[in-house]
């Protein structure tokens, strides 16, 4: 693992931030969301925790009575523990909480959403403005976004629903923000400012002009750069006409200079060597291999000449677990709509750096030291050398 010593102060946009682009949810919508949280946290840190054991003193023992064998493959330990009610009550009931998750907030988020759009329109007023929004009509989202609803979000990230709409990112950080929370990830956690410190740590020389983020979503990772580099021009890129329109307007109320693209993270149409910083926050993870490996190679395109990239994403990662902690991992791929969580989680990405043209030693691959209520989250980094 990378090791990350304490850095210089950096600003933190915490989960908590409020601004004109959050939905404003009756008593009633907040108690459900509350519930939620707490349901999420029970489920988590109360019964998550037992399944081990479970396995280890009672589906086990059980198993290799019928088969002569204990389980030992991931498959194996799968069929043995959905075949026990306590796991597939647990199971379900984690199904239902995120189910139920989304519902709570696309109560608040379609009851707001003339006001919404109302209110993006007035920040995106041009004598006021600080950005900018670059929408393509005839940009088509890929199909591994469109073709399910990932983490079960409601209309998926791609939602569009005409001419002003923002209920997609709206979703995206309500939802999100619940989901933290209910994973015991703390308010105050935000992984642009991690990136940042480490960022601060390893490459003290680096004063970027130019950022570019990909897979920016609502854009709550775009806001910290742009607010942390001031003399930096910032753009920011994803899939969703909704998602940016929301990502755009959220920025412009918290007084952060972003410029938004509908735009491909494997050909971004960005010039070549064009930009000094380039990072990614939780993308990896819902991407395809071939879309992976096309964002390393346009990120080493872009990279400026004494530029640094770094991709962020959650500590998912198979090597070395045992055959159970991959079956416990891949719950979310079978029962949250995550079709390429283990796709991430078996990735090599040296290899992959090495086939995008990334000289090895120019990579740098670990997890940073976990803060006080946040995970060790994984980054994949690469710099190119001065000019």
């Amino acid at each position: 693992a990378l090791e990350l010593t304490e850095g210089p102060e950096v600003p933190v946009m915490v989960r908590s931030v409020r601004h004109e682009m959050l939905p404003l949810a009756t008593p009633d919508e907040l108690s459900r969301q509350q519930f939620i949280v707490a349901f999420k946290q029970t489920l988590n840190r109360g019964f998550r925790p037992t399944q081990r054991r479970l396995f280890e003193e009672v589906v086990a023992p059980e198993y290799a009575r019928q088969h002569g064998h204990p389980p030992a493959t991931r498959d194996q330990i799968r069929e043995s523990m959905y075949g026990h009610t306590a796991y597939r009550s647990w199971s379900a009931f984690a199904r239902a909480a995120q189910e139920q998750m989304w519902i709570a907030v696309s109560d608040s988020v379609f009851r707001e959403r003339e006001r919404l759009a109302s209110t993006a329109v007035r920040l995106d007023d041009p004598a006021r403005r600080l950005g900018s929004l670059e929408l393509d009509p005839d940009f088509v989202p890929p199909r591994g976004v469109t073709a399910l609803d990932i983490h079960l979000q409601t209309g998926g990230y791609a939602m569009d629903l005409g001419a002003g709409d923002c209920s997609a990112g709206a979703l995206y950080e309500c939802g999100g923000n619940l989901y933290a929370f209910g994973q015991g990830i703390s308010r105050t956690d935000s992984k642009a400012a991690h990136v940042q410190r480490y960022i601060a740590e390893q490459f003290p020389q680096l004063k970027p002009r130019r950022i570019l983020d990909m897979g920016c979503s609502a854009g709550s990772a775009s806001v910290p750069y742009a607010l942390a580099f001031p003399d930096a021009e910032v753009h920011a890129i994803d899939v969703g006409a909704g998602m940016l329109r929301y990502a755009h307007a959220r920025a412009e109320s918290l007084g952060a200079a972003v410029h938004f693209h509908q735009r491909d993270c494997t050909n971004t149409k960005f010039a070549d060597q064009s930009f000094d910083l380039i990072i990614s926050h939780n993308m990896m993870h819902e991407i395809s291999d071939a879309t992976r490996r096309g964002m390393l190679r346009e990120s080493w395109r872009l990279l400026a000449p004494g530029g640094v990239c770094v991709h962020q994403d959650v500590p998912l990662r198979f090597a070395g677990l045992s055959e159970f902690q991959k079956f416990e991992m891949s719950w979310d791929t079978l029962n949250n709509n995550e079709p390429f969580w283990e796709v991430y989680a078996n990735a090599d990405l040296a290899a992959d750096m090495r086939e995008a043209g990334i000289p090895e030693d120019r990579t740098m691959i670990g997890s940073l030291p976990a803060a006080q209520g946040s995970l060790p989250w994984f980054v994949a980094t690469c710099s190119k050398p001065a000019a």
